[in-house]
């Protein structure tokens, strides 16, 4: 399984009174290094809603929160798709600092489904996605 990496670099607006990273931006983190695995096939979400009439929503997240990062630290947002349903795809997603690669600083399990833009309820991958991200599953 390929894993494709993000930078992301921690704000101001990132940190809570302390200077530490806010535990919900590192979910925020991760969608952005997801958008933009899902880019690295020249797959646009919201093209695929346009077209296809789907749209992919986080059904479930396991988080474990390891050790802080901070205001400016530059950090490496991992992707890997570990998994994939006929509606959903399952990823194992970790952040690092560029620096450290080896310290974990958060790691999560997370599982998303395709949905029905309209109705909201799950609906096949399209085939096109499905081969373009078929060599790395």
């Amino acid at each position: 399984m390929e894993t494709f990496s993000w930078p992301v670099r921690v704000y101001y607006e990132d940190t809570d009174s302390g200077g530490v990273v806010y535990y919900a931006n590192y979910l925020r983190f991760m969608e952005r290094a997801r958008t933009e695995w899902l880019r690295s096939f020249g797959i646009e979400q919201d093209r695929v809603r346009e077209q296809d009439g789907v749209l992919f929503a986080v059904t479930h997240v396991e988080v474990a929160y390891l050790r802080p990062a901070r205001f400016n630290d530059c950090l490496a947002v991992s992707v890997t798709l570990v998994g994939q349903g006929r509606a959903s795809m399952r990823f194992h997603q970790s952040v690092v600092r560029q620096d450290d690669a080896h310290t974990e600083l958060c790691r999560a399990r997370i599982k998303i489904a395709c949905l029905d833009a309209q109705t909201l309820r799950p609906r096949p991958i399209p085939n096109y996605i499905n081969t373009e991200i078929a060599s790395v599953c």
